[in-house]
């Protein structure tokens, strides 16, 4: 039996966050409205029967949100720091989003896209804002070398910039 191979690979990744003066929960609340949120269970068992492809475009599309996202998953990290703290700062949520027929499409011009999508969205109450941090995908990207994942995730960061500009009441941007 032969040894498995392995490799190490730097990535410089780019984060891109919004700071919004608005209260926290109106932040959360703008980002919610913008993401579908799809019965997932229901949902992934009607995924694993749909053949031809169509019907599974059409079932994810049934879970989209007007920005052309679902939620997958919601972390209230803040709940964990705040029984540390013992108060109610600080707010964090991670938010697990995405589109399986994006990472379709990156996937298969680079498999490490699969390692990234869903992208997630860290909304989290600092003493200057609201902040609304995400890692853009085309720096996970780059090292694939391919320029077709490349335009996929071009478009998707431009996708995810304009909900968070909007969740964000169009706050400031900054990379980090």
């Amino acid at each position: 039996m032969s040894k498995p191979a392995k490799s190490t690979r730097k990535i410089e990744v780019e984060r891109l966050c919004f700071i919004s003066p608005d209260a926290f929960e109106k932040v959360v609340a703008r980002l919610e409205a913008a993401i579908g949120h799809p019965d997932l269970s229901r949902m992934f068992r009607t995924l694993g029967k749909a053949q031809p492809f169509s019907e599974y475009e059409q079932e994810v599309k049934r879970g989209l949100g007007p920005t052309g996202f679902m939620l997958f998953m919601k972390l209230d990290h803040g709940a964990v720091l705040q029984k540390d703290a013992g108060r109610a700062m600080p707010k964090m949520i991670r938010f697990i989003l995405g589109n399986p027929l994006i990472m379709k499409e990156m996937a298969k011009h680079a498999p490490d896209a699969g390692s990234y999508a869903p992208v997630t969205v860290l909304v989290d109450e600092r003493t200057d804002g609201v902040h609304l941090s995400y890692d853009r995908m085309t720096s996970y990207l780059a090292a694939s070398g391919s320029p077709e994942a490349l335009k996929v995730g071009k478009d998707l960061d431009n996708k995810v910039e304009a909900l968070m500009a909007n969740a964000a009441n169009e706050g400031k941007p900054s990379i980090l």
